[in-house]
Formats: structure tokens, C-alpha cells, sequence
């Protein structure tokens, strides 16, 4: 009998039965008040034509959506391990969590890692390790120097871009808190300069987007004039143009019509409840000169703060022609952050998340080779971005050329996300990534920014306890040969190995640069970017 007749049969069955049953006790007409409802229901999904298993398993095809709904939280608590988690793994949220409370974080027992799996990595210690006591304990680098005339004295590990309207406004406050507490830098993302960005006076990194949200004209065109008004403000100590995100590189930003308030809209100055796509690209720039120019002017607009550019990289030809134009022009960004295509975001069509891209580790390599070979390595500082979470994560991108670090994810951790996975459905649990005030309420500003803080300042600490270990007294004396990788069972390499570092300036004449280099150069011009 099928599912559908069997479901009439049943119901005719069950009423049948609660009448014959009330004729002897009325009070039996209150089975109604359960079965009644079951049987609209079945009716519904008979009578719906939208989702078959519902039409055709009446009442019980509803558990698969039951099921479904359940199942991350559960796969998450009772299936898998300590090491498998993703996008996070749960030791990598257990270490955030704990510091964050400042609670144990040490492990028993040993590792947990395969050692002897492909793709493990190591760092090399020393016999003769520096006494971590002596170190500086909140190691800092210097972003703009003499070409700026508010330089920037930045931490080495800092909160990555993330938008008001991405996160709910005690979420912004509390990063800005915890940043203030701890002395580092809160990039903004590209949704523009909240109120809740400024209440607890953290620096701020006000990040530029395609959208120009905080500085455009009404027709969405970047104004000089209104980028002079955001870019005086204290809190704000250097600017990043966002070319490109990691984890959508070349889509531009999404901002649900469900995330989209009036409070929201008015600061972005769109259309509130409506779905904000940013644009792919730039329309203040459309060639390398004319991006390296764009920063020169943003610089003088700034009265000489330092500004610089994030990306993802993607086609090599396309950072190579950025080069020559900063070469060419003698000029340069006070910094590039590079973006991993592992980075993450609030909403992003899987395809992009999934498939495009150059993973962070790979990327930075290649930026510092860049730099590199056309002898400019000196004049801009690197930024990397992409699950930074502990003090290794940070030893292990600076090993391949980065200065300082960005974090988002750990960042959000701290303040108590929980990896529910519903940042695009504005229900996040935690109140992190949502704008419902029933949510975001439960977010105590006063208690997590000193989470973010302890976070920070723990990790940072240990990632100098790292570094003594190795020997090393200074952050800029880490290389690629500190860090070691199984690339196969019997195969071990070490960073320098795996992306071996160009000489300087031997882009410059490209017939004698790296094979590997050689083509890619050929096709890059400062003029243009690529027609791949």
C-alpha cells in the first residue's frame, strides 16, 4: 500500500475510533487536539507539490528536514574527532576557547597528530634555545615608515575583516574592545565605519571595498571627499583596499536581505531588506599604474597614514604586473595582506569557497618571491591571512615571508562562536554573526572583549615562546628553513625546499629570472592586467 493511502486509511481509522470512543467518554474528543494536527499536516503535504517526499511520505517524509536541520551540531558533538573537524578542527577551537577564558590550555598525553601522515609539518628547534623571559613578550612591526607621516606601530597578530552586518553590533564592539585592551589593529571590513567600530577606541584598519561603502558618491563612485571625513578619524591608522577576498575571490561581498537593517543600509547608504552584492571589481582603477596611483592618492588624502591592498592571489601574471607598476613608478603600498582561499566568510556560493583561489601558505611564498625579485621586498611589509589560530600558525607564514598575521575565525571564537554554520541565515546562536537583537543581546560586550584580549595576548606569547625555542631573538630573523613538512613517508622537506626564495632582483631582467617564474613574467605588463 503506498504512504499516501496508507496515511488516509489511518487517519479515517483514528477518527473513527476517538468517536466511537467519545460516545461512551466525551472527554475523548480532546484526542483531537493531537491527532487533529497531524492530520492537517498530512493533508498539506499531499495536497503540496514542492517537495516530493513530503507529498508522497505524508507526516514522516517531515523528518528528513528534522534530521538534516540536526545533523552539523551533531556530527560536530558526538561524531567526529579532535583532528577532523572542518572547517575548524575542535582542537584548534579548543585552544581559542580556553585561552580565551584563560583556562588550561595545555594537553596530556602526547599529540594527537599522525606524525607520519603526508602533510604534517614541524618547526626546527634549537640545542641552545633564548631565554623566553627576555624577550619582548608583544612584538610589534612598523607599517609606512618615512613615507608616511603617521606610521603605524602594528602587533603581530590582528583582527581580520569582518563587517558590521556580516557580525552584529556587540560582536564589532567587542573585537573593538578587546583590541583596545590588548594594542592591536581591527580591520573593519568592507561594510564601512559603524558607531560600534568607534565606541571602544580600538585602532582601526578601515578596509575599502568595491562597494566604497563609507566613502562613495550617490551613484556609488569613490569620493575624495567623502574618504577624508572617515580617514581623519583617530581610531582609524591605516586604510586596505580589498581587491579580492579568500574565501570568494573575484565575486565581491554578499550581504544577505535578511542581515540588510535600516541601521545597516543607512551606513552602507543602500536599500534596506534587499540582498547587497558588492561589485567584482574596482571602479576607481582599471589597470596596475592606475591601483598604485589610487594608493598614492589615498595616502595624501589620509594626511599620511599607510595604506595598502588585500587580495587572493589568483592569476600570477596579475601580482607580477602590480610589481613592475610599483617598479616602474617607484612608489608602493605600505603593505599587501594576502588572503588563503581557506580564509572565511559569512556567505559565499560554494563554488567560489570551494574552488578559487591560491591557498595562504602557497601565497605568501609567491608575494615575498615577487617582492623579491624585483628588489622592492624592503619597501612594503606582508600581512597574511587564513586559519591563523595558534602561535605555530603564525611561526609558519612568517617562515615564508609574512610580517604580521591577520585572524577572523579565532577572532569570533574568542567572542563564543561555536562553528554553528548558520552565519547566512541570521540565527548564529552566539549572537556573533547575526542582526536578531533576541540574539545578539546575549553577547556581553564587557566580558568578551576581554576574551578577545586574553585570546590574543596568550597566543602571542606563545608564538614567542616558539620562536625562543628555535633559537631566534627576533621576529625578523625566522626563514623557510625553520619549518619542516612530510610530503611523503620517506620524504621530509623544509620550507626552503618546498618554495625555495628567489635572489633579489632577479625579476629584473627576465630572461635570466626562475623557470618557474620566467613565463609569468613575460606576461605580465604595468599597463594592464592579465587577458588570461
Amino acid at each position: 500500500m503506498k504512504a499516501r493511502n496508507l496515511f488516509v486509511v489511518i487517519s479515517v481509522l483514528l477518527c473513527a475510533l476517538v468517536f466511537i470512543w467519545a460516545y461512551y467518554v466525551i472527554y475523548a474528543l480532546l484526542a483531537f487536539l493531537v491527532i487533529g494536527p497531524l492530520i492537517y499536516l498530512g493533508i498539506h503535504d499531499i495536497l503540496q507539490r514542492k517537495q516530493s517526499i513530503k507529498r508522497n511520505f505524508p507526516v514522516v517524509g517531515r523528518l528528513r528536514y528534522i534530521f538534516e536541520a540536526i545533523r552539523p551540531g551533531i556530527y560536530q558533538y558526538f561524531i567526529e574527532s579532535d583532528t577532523e573537524g572542518t572547517p575548524i578542527s575542535r582542537n584548534d577551537r579548543m585552544v581559542v576557547y580556553r585561552r580565551a577564558k584563560e583556562q588550561i590550555d595545555t594537553t596530556p598525553f602526547g599529540t594527537q597528530l599522525n606524525v607520519y601522515a603526508d602533510g604534517y609539518e614541524w618547526m626546527s628547534h634549537s640545542m641552545k634555545p633564548v631565554d623566553f623571559n627576555k624577550m619582548d613578550q608583544n612584538p610589534r612591526v612598523l607599517f609606512g615608515g618615512d613615507r608616511c607621516k603617521q606610521p603605524y606601530n602594528m602587533s603581530v597578530l590582528n583582527v581580520s575583516a569582518m563587517s558590521f552586518g556580516s557580525l552584529s553590533q556587540n560582536a564589532i564592539e567587542a573585537l573593538n574592545g578587546g583590541a583596545k585592551i590588548g594594542g592591536f589593529a581591527h580591520n573593519t571590513g568592507e561594510g564601512g565605519i559603524s558607531p560600534y567600530h568607534l565606541k571602544q577606541g580600538g585602532d582601526l584598519v578601515w578596509q575599502i571595498g568595491t562597494g566604497y561603502f563609507g566613502s562613495s558618491t550617490e551613484d556609488g563612485k569613490s569620493s575624495a571627499e567623502t574618504f577624508k571625513i572617515s580617514a581623519a578619524l583617530p581610531s582609524v591608522k591605516m586604510i586596505e583596499i580589498k581587491l579580492s577576498q579568500g574565501a570568494k575571490p573575484g565575486h565581491g561581498g554578499i550581504l544577505p536581505a535578511v542581515k540588510n537593517t535600516p541601521e545597516i543600509a543607512a551606513i552602507r547608504q543602500v536599500t534596506p531588506g534587499t540582498t547587497i552584492f558588492s561589485p567584482p571589481c574596482h571602479n576607481a582603477f582599471s589597470t596596475p599604474v592606475e591601483l598604485i596611483k589610487f594608493i598614492e592618492q589615498l595616502r595624501e588624502l589620509s594626511d599620511g597614514k599607510p595604506v595598502g591592498f588585500k587580495l587572493c592571489v589568483g592569476i600570477k601574471s596579475e601580482f607580477l604586473s602590480i610589481c613592475k607598476a610599483m617598479h616602474q613608478l617607484n612608489s608602493y603600498p605600505d603593505f599587501i595582506t594576502i588572503d588563503g582561499a581557506e580564509g572565511g566568510t559569512g556567505a559565499a556560493p560554494p563554488e567560489f569557497s570551494n574552488f578559487v583561489g591560491m591557498p595562504l601558505l602557497d601565497s605568501v611564498a609567491f608575494v615575498d618571491n615577487a617582492l623579491r625579485g624585483f628588489g622592492i621586498r624592503d619597501q612594503t611589509k606582508i600581512i597574511a591571512s587564513g586559519k591563523v589560530f595558534t602561535g605555530f600558525h603564525i611561526l609558519r607564514v612568517m617562515a615564508l615571508g609574512a610580517d604580521t598575521c591577520n585572524s577572523a575565525r579565532a577572532m569570533m571564537m574568542a567572542l563564543g562562536c561555536i562553528q554553528a554554520l548558520q552565519c547566512n541565515r541570521n540565527t548564529c546562536p552566539t549572537g556573533v554573526a547575526t542582526q536578531n537583537p533576541a540574539l545578539f543581546k546575549g553577547l556581553v560586550v564587557n566580558d568578551k572583549k576581554q576574551r578577545v584580549a586574553n585570546f590574543h595576548k596568550h597566543t602571542v606569547e606563545s608564538f614567542v615562546e616558539l620562536l625562543s625555542a628555535t633559537g631566534i631573538d627576533h621576529i625578523g630573523k625566522i626563514s623557510r628553513d625553520h619549518i619542516y613538512k612530510r610530503v611523503q613517508m620517506d620524504s621530509i622537506k623544509s620550507y626552503e625546499e618546498i618554495f625555495p626564495t628567489v635572489e633579489d632582483r632577479s625579476f629584473l631582467n627576465e630572461d635570466l629570472a626562475p623557470a618557474e617564474y620566467r613565463w609569468h613574467l613575460k606576461q605580465a605588463s604595468a599597463e594592464e592586467f592579465s587577458d588570461l
